[in-house]
């Protein structure tokens, strides 16, 4: 047990999980940086970011050093994106409220992350909330994804910041608990 009011920082592993052109890198551009960019640069293999939060914890405050692998959603890197994942404390599985085909692809990312790292803590981001007249998917088919997961949603848009900083920090409670 260690003294009252010291803190104690730790790091985690996150990984970031989705079909391409979700809006992985643009939550993690958001969450780290403050800012969204307008243009689709679709990542290749893995790009590792970090923050670091303070976080309540029963022994007082957690410092918690994300380290966030933003790994590409495209087909064909099941074997490298396994090795990726191995290791992570949580997933962050990020689905496009516009293509509903995004939900349902999300339960080959969840196999795949049970399977390396079965102790890693799961939450769900429906990102592009903020395109309100495209939206495909329903908040009800969002909580059943959820629901069936284990895993706490978030409705989230990387443009405007909704929920970004929320479902990190959610996250990031998860990880110390």
């Amino acid at each position: 047990m260690k003294e009252p009011g010291i803190v104690t920082t730790i790091s985690k592993k996150v990984c970031l999980l989705g079909d391409f052109a979700v809006g992985k890198t643009s939550l993690v551009r958001q969450f780290v940086y403050n800012r969204f960019e307008e243009q689709y640069l679709s990542t290749i293999g893995v790009h590792v970011s970090r923050k670091t939060l303070s976080v309540p914890h029963p022994d007082g405050v957690v410092d918690l050093a994300i380290l966030l692998w933003d790994i590409a959603g495209n087909n064909g890197f099941e074997k490298v994106r396994a090795s990726y994942i191995r290791g992570a404390a949580g997933a962050l599985l990020v689905c496009d409220l516009t293509r509903p085909e995004t939900l349902g692809n999300l339960m080959t990312y969840v196999g795949l992350v049970r399977s390396v790292s079965p102790q890693a803590r799961l939450i769900l981001a429906a990102n592009k909330c903020d395109l309100i007249d495209d939206q495909q998917l329903t908040t009800d088919q969002i909580e059943a994804m959820a629901h069936s997961l284990d895993a706490p949603f978030f409705l989230t848009s990387a443009k405007t910041g909704n929920e970004v900083e929320t479902i990190f920090r959610t996250l990031g409670s998860m990880l110390v608990e």
